[in-house]
């Protein structure tokens, strides 16, 4: 009798064990997936044409790397369990900060090409040839998305269509309002030259309030860095000068609640200071 309850207890054992393996396996398979094309959106949107199958050993060297180091001023292999959720949660974050960065420096070149723009109306030109020169003289990432835009016209894509295409790839407030402001004057005609001129200051004084915000809040958002980095860096620090000490922390049962005390008080610091630095203007 005591065989077979060992038996079953062994087989739902197993069977527990290859159902999380599949599980997994799958969940792997679709965070492969998605970021393998979230990187290559991210890639094209930013015209830096790369081959994946070259940039995965880059990135699988330098992570393997990073966990070794952790490892060995941890002391103890499971120092690299952390690391290895850091990396998993890592590529989300990067891909967004490179689009957020290209976004703010087409919004900072933006309001200097409406109003080289709008001079070019003043003086007789039409929109799309003073686009096409004004263009021409930028620099990327705007002149990057606004040649494309010029190309896709040349190419047969209509002029509204062409706007709404750079306007999805831009999804900012200023080229929403740059965008509209051509579109509805393709449109319906009018003093679009005045139009322009006055979106040109919109932008460049709420370029100045964001800069100005940022400069306040920039002491706050580096405490924030600060205090997520910190912690751990001193943890690992401590355990190669003090292992004995260190290993009341990391062995004990009371020790693993301090350290879940400590997450949770971090990250909830961590969240209320970023909630405190985040002004929308």
């Amino acid at each position: 009798m005591s065989i077979l309850i060992f038996v079953l207890l062994a087989g739902s054992v197993a069977l527990a064990v290859w159902w999380l393996f599949g599980q997994a396996e799958r969940a792997w398979a679709r965070y492969e997936d998605r970021m393998r094309d979230e990187t290559r959106r991210t890639l094209d949107a930013s015209f830096l044409f790369l081959d994946m199958a070259q940039l995965r050993p880059a990135v699988a060297g330098l992570g393997l790397a990073l966990m070794l180091a952790v490892a060995w001023l941890a002391g103890r292999w499971w120092g690299v369990l952390p690391v290895l959720a850091g990396l998993l949660c890592a590529p989300p974050l990067i891909l967004r900060h490179v689009r957020r960065r290209r976004a703010r420096r087409f919004d900072a070149q933006l309001p200097d090409l409406v109003l080289a723009l709008a001079g070019a109306l003043r003086a007789g030109a039409g929109v799309q040839p003073a686009l096409r020169h004004l263009v021409a003289q930028s620099s990327p990432p705007l002149s990057q998305e606004f040649g494309l835009m010029l190309r896709e016209q040349r190419l047969g894509l209509g002029f509204q269509d062409a706007l709404l295409q750079l306007r999805a790839r831009m999804p900012t407030e200023s080229c929403g309002l740059v965008v509209s402001a051509l579109g509805i004057a393709a449109r319906t005609g009018g003093s679009l030259a005045d139009t322009l001129e006055s979106i040109a200051q919109t932008l460049r004084a709420r370029q100045h309030w964001l800069g100005r915000v940022e400069a306040l809040t920039a002491q706050g958002r580096m405490q924030s860095r600060i205090m997520a980095g910190l912690p751990a860096v001193l943890a690992l620090v401590l355990s190669r000068l003090e292992p004995e000490a260190m290993a009341l922390l990391w062995q004990t049962w009371y020790g693993w609640i301090v350290l879940a005390a400590i997450l949770l008080l971090e990250g909830l610091g961590i969240f209320w200071i970023r909630r405190v630095a985040a002004i929308e203007v």
